[in-house]
Order: structure tokens, then C-alpha cells, then sequence
């Protein structure tokens, strides 16, 4: 069943949620006041009682600025919701018989919803040309994740299957390559002869604000690190691809995470979790989940250029102190002439995430004594992108574009790479520590200390 003409519908399942009204339509809505985008018919489904008119009011709200703008106006005028079970087969058909055009489904549920939902597209035979897009986590170890691509290739090719990770937002991802990449000055410092660590953050100041349903469920592990986070390693650790085409840029960040492990191998050493004061007595947390809002790994990547350098992420909720960021530690100079006096701390490079800014630590001679070393901090601004990450996405999805969505391979690559310690914690081999909401995390951290340049 297909459609002449331009035209597209997004129809997402999961519409009344939160991922919807806090990130999908605000992105759609930039989109399309952009210009970026064909005319789109944007279709809600869910299981909650909605009206038309609630349904647009929502979607007006998630518009803002936009509503007006470009292609948004006539999307919001001709936007319907419908209440649909979206593991029915028979609902989903009755949704599709009304599709215009290409046709978008947006998953927007929680993973296992997502695969009965999958399962029922397997009764009613998708249009032509349909494109399928997924939230994380894709899955919920490496077995479930190839089971869910066996599916999901029975419903669609690998081009037409979107798994999101905003987090891969076109920005971030050219910014990291430009400056690796582009630059002769960072490149060969990159790597185990000059490197001591990196460091992978991504604290927030925010608790679970009503997330419950989803979060108790997933943990800080697979709601962070084994998605957003790794991406982020993975472009800290390719190698230079020979083009930005989707195929070649995916297959570079593909091979440095077939090599990357568990640091030794021992979750007991390697890995620590941790949930904040008063977190088990939130609405909707079941406490004997022993779920976790703080987790940190150290990872290696087995390869020539990375062999021997610790990588360390960590994500956590509830901090005194949101941190975005990737931190390249340098090793400490072979010698320093004896003369010098002042601090002794490590060179280091940091690429903060939201907004996206690049940050050099290092000693010079400072004012006054020519002999006292000062540190100091080079900044400088990312070019900021267009679109919101989701904004980014959509765009992708629309011009079949994959090159901001995790290919089904590297997917469970991820997985793989965090069983060891996933199995550890299921065993109760790793403690589950506790920390203060608003502090600076458990004493234990396995993170270096931050310099703070003056």
C-alpha cells in the first residue's frame, strides 16, 4: 500500500507519554517551523480516553513558538489522536488504513510494549516503504536485542529501522569528529602514548520527576551508559572513517566497540552502583528491584591505539552538580626542568555536552614569578545545531538518513559489552551503595578528580 506524492505521517504509539510531550513534538515542531521537512500528518495513538480537542491542545503546547511557523501550522490542524491498543492487530491496521504518504512509526513505549506491538505489525502487513523508530534500550541484554532485530528485519530492511539515541544529536556527533578529526593539533594525542584516562559523565541535578514507570525498570546502567554514553565513547575511540556516508561512519564507530570490555574483567573492581537517599519510598518504585540511580564502569578499548587507558562512565540522578561531559586526562611530562615550582596537576581536554563547548587545562608560566606555574583554561564554543536533538532525528527518519540511529549490530554489541557487570549486580556481587540527594555521589567513585583550573 502506497501512497503518491511527498506527503508523510508519523504516527506514534506511546502519544500520550512523557518522551512524547518532552522531546518528540517539541523536535517535530522545530522541524517543521524550520522548513526541513515535507507536509506531515501527525497521528497520535494510546490506550488514555483523549478527545481531539485535548490531543491538539497538546500538541500546540509541545509546538511553542512554532505552532504557527512553516510546515507546523497545517501539521497541527490536521493532527488526530485515536484511542488504539497498540499490540492489537486489528487497531494497528485501522490506524495504517488512514496513513498518508510515507509512513513513520515512532515506538514511543516501554521495550516490551515494543515488541508485542512489532509482533501484531506482523499480522497487518506494513505500506510499503514504512519506517520503524525505536527508543532505547533497545532491549535488555544482548539475546533480547538479537531477538528484537530478527524481528524487527521481518517487518522492515536495516535502513528503514531507526534506533534512536538523541543523544547523538548531528551536532554533537560533527563537533567530536571535527575536532578529532579535522585538527592536527588533538589526533596523535589521542591515544595510550599520551593518555592517562577519560572520563564519560552525564550527572543530573534532576530526581526521578514521576518516572518511576519506566525508570525502576531500567536503572541508571541501561538508561545512560549502555546507550548514550557508550555512542559517546565510540566516537572518543574510531578511527578517522573515510566519509561521513551513514555505511562508513557506522561501521568505524561499529569496530571500537567490538573492541571494548570490561576493565580486567571483574565487575567487583570495575564497576559500582549506587541509589540516592530516599529514592526507594518515591511513588512507584518497588524498593526489592534494588534498582540503581548512580552507576559508573571502566571499560578498555583492546585496540593499538587505546591499549591500557581506563575509560570511565558514569551517569547518576539527583546530584548537586549536573555534569555533561567527556574528559581526556593526559599523562604527566616525561620531566619537568628543576626550577619550576607550582601545581602539579595533568593537562586535560574537555567536550561538554548541552551546550556543547570545548575546554584545554593546562600550566603556564603565570604572572609575577616567572617560575611558579599557573593553570589556566583555553575555551572555546561548538557551533550550536539547528535543530533540538529530536528535531535532528526526525529529520533523519523523514530523509532516510540512518546516520544518527544505532545500527542493529552495535546495538547488541552494547549489551554485551555490560552483561559482565549487569550478571554481577543480578548476584548481588557488587554492593548497592548509598548517597545523599544533592551531594557529589558515594565517597567510593571510581571517577579521577576534576581539576579545577584557576
Amino acid at each position: 500500500m502506497t501512497k503518491e506524492g511527498s506527503a508523510q505521517t508519523l504516527m506514534i504509539l506511546g502519544a500520550s507519554g512523557d518522551l512524547t510531550a518532552r522531546l518528540l513534538l517539541p523536535g517535530l515542531g522545530a522541524l517543521l517551523a524550520a522548513g526541513d521537512a515535507p507536509p506531515v500528518t501527525l497521528v497520535g495513538a494510546g490506550m488514555d480516553e483523549w478527545d481531539a480537542g485535548r490531543w491538539q491542545d497538546r500538541v500546540r503546547k509541545a509546538f511553542g513558538e512554532h505552532a504557527d511557523a512553516g510546515q507546523a501550522a497545517p501539521t497541527l490542524a490536521g493532527t488526530r489522536y485515536a484511542r488504539a491498543d497498540v499490540t492489537s492487530a486489528d487497531d494497528l491496521r485501522r490506524l495504517l488504513d488512514g496513513a498518508d504518504g510515507a509512513v513513520s512509526i515512532f515506538f514511543a513505549l516501554p521495550p516490551a510494549v515494543t515488541v508485542k506491538a512489532c509482533e501484531a505489525l506482523l499480522e497487518v502487513g506494513l505500506p510499503e516503504g514504512t519506517r520503524l523508530v525505536l527508543e532505547k534500550p533497545f532491549g535488555t541484554s544482548a539475546s533480547s536485542a538479537a531477538s528484537l532485530n530478527r524481528l524487527l528485519n521481518r517487518l522492515a530492511p536495516e535502513e528503514r529501522i531507526h534506533r534512536v539515541d538523541h543523544f547523538l544529536g548531528k551536532s554533537t556527533v560533527l563537533n567530536i569528529l571535527g575536532l578529532r578529526f579535522a585538527n592536527r593539533i588533538f589526533e596523535p594525542l589521542l591515544g595510550s602514548e599520551h593518555v592517562e584516562s577519560v572520563d564519560i559523565v552525564f550527572d543530573e541535578q534532576l530526581a526521578l520527576e514521576g518516572r518511576a514507570g519506566y525508570y525502576d525498570k531500567a536503572g541508571a546502567l541501561a538508561d545512560m551508559i549502555q546507550s548514550h554514553l557508550l555512542q559517546i565513547l565510540a566516537l572518543l575511540t574510531m578511527e578517522a572513517p573515510l566519509s561521513l556516508d551513514p555505511a562508513v561512519f557506522r561501521d568505524a564507530t561499529a569496530e571500537a566497540l567490538r573492541a571494548t570490555r570490561l576493565w580486567g574483567g571483574d565487575a567487583k573492581t570495575s564497576s559500582l552502583r549506587a541509589r540516592y537517599a530516599g529514592y526507594a519510598g518515591e511513588p512507584g518504585v518497588d524498593p526489592a528491584r534494588e534498582t540503581e540511580t548512580l552507576a559508573e564502569i571502566v571499560l578498555a578499548v583492546d585496540n593499538w591505539r587505546w591499549a591500557g587507558v581506563p575509560f570511565r562512565l558514569r551517569s547518576g540522578k539527583a546530584l548537586g552538580t549536573g555534569r555533561k561531559e567527556a574528559v581526556v586526562t593526559f599523562k604527566h611530562p616525561p620531566r619537568i626542568p628543576s626550577g619550576f615550582r607550582g601545581p602539579d596537576q595533568p593537562d586535560r581536554l574537555r567536550i561538554s555536552f548541552g551546550p556543547d563547548r570545548l575546554a584545554l587545562d593546562f600550566d603556564i608560566n603565570g604572572p609575577g614569578d616567572p617560575f611558579v606555574l599557573d593553570p589556566v583554561t583555553l575555551e572555546a564554543e561548538f557551533g550550536p545545531g539547528g535543530l533540538p536533538p529530536y528535531g535532528e532525528v526526525l529529520r533523519g527518519v523523514f530523509e532516510d538518513d540512518p546516520l544518527l540511529s544505532v545500527r542493529g549490530d552495535t546495538a547488541e554489541q552494547c549489551w554485551r559489552i555490560v552483561e559482565p557487570v549487569t550478571s554481577a549486580w543480578r548476584a548481588g556481587q557488587v554492593p548497592l551503595l548509598e548517597y545523599e540527594a544533592g551531594g557529589s555521589g558515594p565517597e567510593e567513585s571510581l571517577l579521577s578528580p576534576t581539576r579545577t583550573a584557576g
